[in-house]
């Protein structure tokens, strides 16, 4: 038998909100400098998922835009994402103090210039191609696969299956024998 549930009825919960508004307004990724970027996290922290800029910088970044670093990326309206795409994508050398580009005194330019997103895995690549082509002492190092910045490597960084110090065998087997009597 069922038992009777007049006048009984479960409370409902005062924490339900409306999801749909909040859910239409945010934008999951964000694209930023050719990298996709989570719109779920604080803006200062979602742009250092592009490649080359750390917290520092992206606070800058930040503070010239005129953006909260602490709001939710996703939830930015677009005029100040605009803004904040402007400020990285064009304005990164001008902004960042010398000391802090990444790239100083550049080989082909001799300027002092801040590389960001693909441009740095690229620019990493060609600095590994010249050093190879020069033959300079890096380079074969990392031509061979061998550690490059003078880590020690006679016990420590050993790749392949064994592991471990092979010993030499004392003499022949009759030399033991003869050895033991």
């Amino acid at each position: 038998m069922a038992k009777p549930t007049a006048g009984k009825e479960k409370p409902k919960k005062a924490e339900e909100k409306p999801k749909k508004s909040s859910d239409e307004e945010l934008r999951h990724i964000v694209r930023i400098l050719n990298t996709d970027l989570a719109g779920k996290r604080q803006v200062h922290m979602a742009l250092t998922g592009i490649k080359g800029v750390g917290r520092r910088c992206a606070k800058i970044f930040t503070e010239r835009a005129g953006v909260d670093p602490n709001a939710t990326l996703g939830l930015l309206p677009d005029a100040e994402i605009d803004k904040l795409k402007k400020v990285v994508e064009e304005d990164a050398i001008n902004i960042l103090p010398i000391w802090m580009v990444n790239r100083r005194g550049d080989i082909e330019t001799g300027k002092d210039i801040h590389v960001m997103g693909m441009d740095l895995n690229m620019t990493l690549r060609e600095d590994l191609d010249l050093m190879k082509k020069m033959r300079s002492y890096k380079g074969l190092r990392h031509e061979r696969g061998l550690r490059v910045r003078g880590q020690r490597t006679r016990s420590s960084g050993r790749t392949g299956a064994i592991v471990g110090v092979s010993r030499k065998k004392e003499g022949t087997p009759a030399a033991a024998t003869a050895a033991k009597e």
